[in-house]
């Protein structure tokens, strides 16, 4: 089993009287990609800058690397980098010379690596444009750039794709997937567009008013989010005894209103029609459905 880089136990941020964050508890393993999801103001930043050491805890425990120590804590940070705020970057530089700069600033001795990031971040053939030219996709990549300047393990991303246009979407998710995939980079990003999160991460944080609602990994959200036939019929315990006994069907839930969802056979709608018609039972709806990422959260926080 891969390694685990952060571990949070029962993770607390106060401001006043506001709690942003409450008994968080997690842990992200090697070679992750988890997605903090959530609206905004869920704490979700707040989380990130806690990992980042940029806000301290009120309450809980944060290890990195199995350090928690202050110590610790910061020579595990140096092997990783943070995007929580929005990237800066000098308007009238190029991209090449605001990472040379970065490169000097951080104190990082091999000159070869602006090429390098320029390259990984697909920045590579600005040449001498400025930023200020920059679609706000590019400057996004800017700031991953520089975030990749110290060759991280771990990045920690907050709303890297948040007011980008549909091109630099996808832009920014294949970026983020190379990282993974072929830099052996762990990342954290979160983001309140849900449809995007679900081409991308490997494993979820649902998080709403600082507490953290469920993690599930991507294999267990495919389970969920999965397509079915929903069934309500003038008599439904009747129903699902038929499609049981006549049909052998084993996959399905009894939703609280007593429809139901079969998970199997999605290809024979006339054979179930038939078969609950000729025992007796009348379907009122019989149509196929699918959970998407969006509809399980909203379920999961109740509608807000």
């Amino acid at each position: 089993m891969a390694e685990i880089i952060i571990d949070v136990q029962n993770l607390e941020k106060q401001y006043m009287k506001q709690k942003a964050v409450r008994h968080a508890s997690f842990q992200i393993r090697e070679g992750m990609i988890c997605g903090l999801i959530g609206p905004n103001g869920a704490g979700k930043t707040t989380i990130m800058k806690m990992l980042g050491g940029l806000v301290l805890p009120t309450g809980g425990s944060i290890s990195l690397y199995g350090n928690e120590t202050e110590r610790g804590l910061a020579k595990a940070r140096s092997r990783m980098s943070f995007m929580i705020e929005t990237p800066y970057a000098k308007e009238k530089m190029s991209a090449r010379e605001n990472l040379e700069k970065q490169r000097i600033q951080k104190g990082i001795p091999d000159k070869k690596r602006v090429d390098e990031v320029l390259a990984l971040a697909g920045l590579a053939d600005t040449g001498k444009k400025p930023v200020k030219n920059f679609s706000l996709g590019m400057r996004q990549r800017l700031g991953i750039a520089n975030a990749l300047l110290v060759k991280p393990e771990v990045m920690i991303l907050d709303e890297p794709i948040n007011g980008l246009d549909p091109q630099g979407i996808v832009e920014i998710r294949e970026l983020l997937l190379k990282l993974n995939q072929e830099e052996h980079i762990t990342i954290v990003i979160s983001s309140h567009i849900l449809s995007e999160l679900s081409l991308l991460c490997t494993d979820y944080l649902f998080i709403n008013h600082g507490e953290l609602l469920k993690a599930v990994s991507n294999e267990e959200l495919h389970q969920i989010c999965r397509r079915y036939y929903h069934i309500h019929t003038d008599n439904d315990p009747m129903a699902l005894a038929i499609l049981q006994q006549q049909l052998g069907i084993e996959a399905f839930e009894v939703e609280e209103d007593g429809s139901l969802r079969l998970y199997e056979r999605l290809d024979e709608l006339r054979l179930i029609s038939k078969t609950l018609s000729d025992h007796g039972v009348i379907p009122l709806t019989l149509h196929i459905s699918e959970v998407n990422l969006e509809q399980y959260y909203m379920d999961m926080i109740g509608g807000e």
